[in-house]
Parts: structure tokens; C-alpha cells; sequence
């Protein structure tokens, strides 16, 4: 199939793009001239990297689906540590020198990156998962409405617990996993007010390790479960399998994030431990960026995933969550009201 690549950017912002870029001595059109040959999908992993059985293997598998469809080529490329926001940068304009259309940095930490390598290649489509910052005619926002999976998984825990306390583990103290925790809270407040919810973050800084150390997850965890949480809910990308291990261990429920984390092979010996996973659909999106390049359409701007649209929800895997009516009817309902609009769910 012949790919077609975007080509844009109108009047005025044009220009004063290309003003701006020739000043620091080039032009937007000698870097995208650059590039080799017009190939598929690449996308550049948050940390923690492929195998985090969460938020980048779920980009990896929306990458494997579109080089199956499309039979291109595709490219994918980890982390590394202690990396800078140049390192970033290096990487992505690699990637859209070598002709990968589109580009995506998997997670918010690649913000600032997209945004200075997508002004150098304005033939080539960005996209950022996690960010919704960036306005440029080439970039895609792909973002999540989290807090509202993360509601329902308030009802679910609510609904679950026997000792009427539950916790919830956040790897990094940041905006996006208050969207989380806000919602979770919310959700098991909303059904059972006399809940208490023990909430607690791994680290102030992604550097830190947050997101990418199962030892502080687990160490986390058994620190809620010690007083009385028998659900545990984390969204700490791989630091989450420490929290699963610790609920498995100590014969509590674990909630995942992300992916449906029941089905993870690398879960499997703890998988009867899961209750559910507040999933975000994070291969739609980006098998999605990636067909609307290869039909000529790129998708631009804030592309956004909630409940209504299904790119949000409860993983129902786990057939003794699947096969609990009334803790079904109960999550059903509270779905309902949060598509309509009844019950506004709080991100922070």
C-alpha cells in the first residue's frame, strides 16, 4: 500500500514557524527533507519500558496490530536512565529522519520533546500519550478521561472489601495519577462512605523510580494491607506489580491499571489475586494514529478517550468479578450516570 505523508501548516503559523526556526540557523523543511524513506509506526517507551505488563506494553500492542494490517515497518525504542529531555529529542528526530510516520513518545515526560522535533518535521505526524499540552498542526494529544475507570474501580473496591478499608498506590505524585486517585476515591466514597481509603505515592519524581520499581510497590502495598486494606488498587506502571505480588501473597484483591492486567502473562502466578484492572485503552490510540496517517487523515489536536467512547473501563476478565451480579449492576450503574453527565467525576 502507498503511504501518504501529512503535509500542512496554513498561512501565518507557517511562516512565523519558519521565521522562528531559520533564525536558530535551519528551516523546518531541511530537517523533514532529510529523511529516508516514507516507513510505519515508531514509538519511543515512558519508563519502565516494554514489559511493564501495563501502559507500554499496551503501546506496544496497538504497534504490533498496525504493522500486522499494514504489513510497514515499525521501530520501537526504550528508555534510558537518568535521560534528558535532549535525550528525548535525539531519539524522536532519529526516529522521523529515518521516515517513521507517525512518531509516538509514549507518555508525558516526552511533552517538551515532541514539541521542539515536531516543529522540525512538519511532514511528519506526533503523536504524545498522556499530554494535552501541545498545539501544533502534526501532534496528536492522546489522552484518557483515567479518573473515570478509576471511579469505577471505587465501586468495585467498595463493594469488595470485607474490612471496609482499601488502598490505593500512585507511583509518582503528579497530576495525572491524581486523576486516579481522585477518581478511586470518589468512587469508593460515593458507594460506601464508611470506606476508609489509604492512598500513598512511591516517590515525588519519575527519576526516583516510581513508575519502574516493583520492590516500592509491594513495599507500599504491604503497608496498607498491614492496616486492614484487603483491596489494593496501584497506578504506578511497573512499580504496580510489587502491589499485586504483595495482595497475591497476603490473599487480598489487587486492582490493575492499564492493561487488563488478569490476562498478563508475566502476572499469571497472581492472577486469581486480581479483582480487575481500570484499563485505558492505549492501543486503540495509538493503532488509531497510525491509520489515520496511512489513510491520509492524521489525527491532530486532543484525541480523547472516556467511558462513552469505551477507550475507559473495567476489565471484566476475572470470572468471579465478571459473575458477581450485583457488584456488576453496581459498576453498570455508576457508568450510566457518568456518561450522562449525573455524576462528575473529579480529577484531582
Amino acid at each position: 500500500m502507498r503511504r501518504v505523508s501529512r503535509i500542512t501548516v496554513a498561512g501565518a503559523a507557517t511562516a512565523s514557524l519558519a521565521l522562528a526556526l531559520s533564525a536558530c540557523g535551519g528551516t523546518s523543511t531541511s530537517a523533514s527533507s532529510e529523511t529516508d524513506s516514507d516507513k510505519g509506526l515508531a514509538i519511543a517507551y515512558d519508563v519502565g519500558g516494554k514489559g511493564d505488563q501495563s501502559f507500554n506494553d499496551a503501546a506496544f500492542a496497538g504497534l504490533e496490530r498496525a504493522k500486522k494490517e499494514f504489513g510497514y515497518e515499525t521501530d520501537d525504542v526504550e528508555p534510558t536512565d537518568g535521560e534528558t529531555d535532549a535525550d528525548k529529542e535525539q531519539r524522536l528526530a532519529s526516529l522521523a529522519k529515518q521516515g517513521y510516520n507517525p512518531v509516538i513518545g509514549v507518555g508525558f515526560a516526552y511533552a517538551p520533546a515532541v514539541e521542539e522535533v515536531a516543529a522540525k518535521y512538519p511532514d511528519t505526524t506526533f503523536g504524545i500519550v498522556d499530554d494535552s499540552q501541545i498545539q501544533a498542526d502534526n501532534v496528536a494529544d492522546l489522552v484518557f478521561s483515567e479518573e473515570e475507570a478509576s471511579y469505577l474501580a471505587g465501586v468495585a473496591a467498595a463493594k469488595s472489601t470485607k474490612t471496609d478499608t482499601v488502598g490505593f498506590v500512585g507511583g509518582v505524585d503528579i497530576p495525572l495519577i491524581h486523576k486516579f486517585q481522585a477518581g478511586f476515591e470518589q468512587g469508593v466514597k460515593d458507594t460506601d462512605p464508611k470506606v476508609e481509603v489509604l492512598s500513598q505515592y512511591l516517590t515525588q519524581t519519575a527519576e526516583e523510580g516510581g513508575f519502574s520499581s516493583p520492590d516500592k510497590g509491594k513495599s507500599a502495598a504491604e503497608g496498607q494491607i498491614e492496616k486492614k486494606a484487603d483491596v489494593v488498587y496501584a497506578a504506578a506502571g511497573l512499580s504496580g506489580q510489587g502491589v499485586i505480588e504483595a495482595a497475591a501473597a497476603n490473599k487480598v484483591w489487587a486492582i490493575g491499571v492499564d492493561s487488563d492486567q488478569y490476562e498478563q502473562e508475566a502476572l499469571a502466578a497472581y492472577k486469581e489475586s486480581i479483582l480487575t484492572s481500570a484499563t485505558k485503552d492505549v492501543a486503540k490510540a495509538v493503532y488509531s494514529l497510525a491509520k489515520s496517517v496511512e489513510d491520509g487523515k492524521p489525527e491532530t489536536g486532543i484525541v480523547r478517550g472516556d467511558l462513552k467512547s469505551g477507550e475507559v473501563g473495567l476489565a471484566d476478565s476475572n470470572p468471579e468479578f465478571a459473575g458477581d451480579a450485583a457488584l456488576q449492576e453496581a459498576i453498570e450503574t455508576a457508568k450510566e450516570k457518568i456518561i450522562s453527565g449525573e455524576i462528575k467525576v473529579r480529577t484531582s
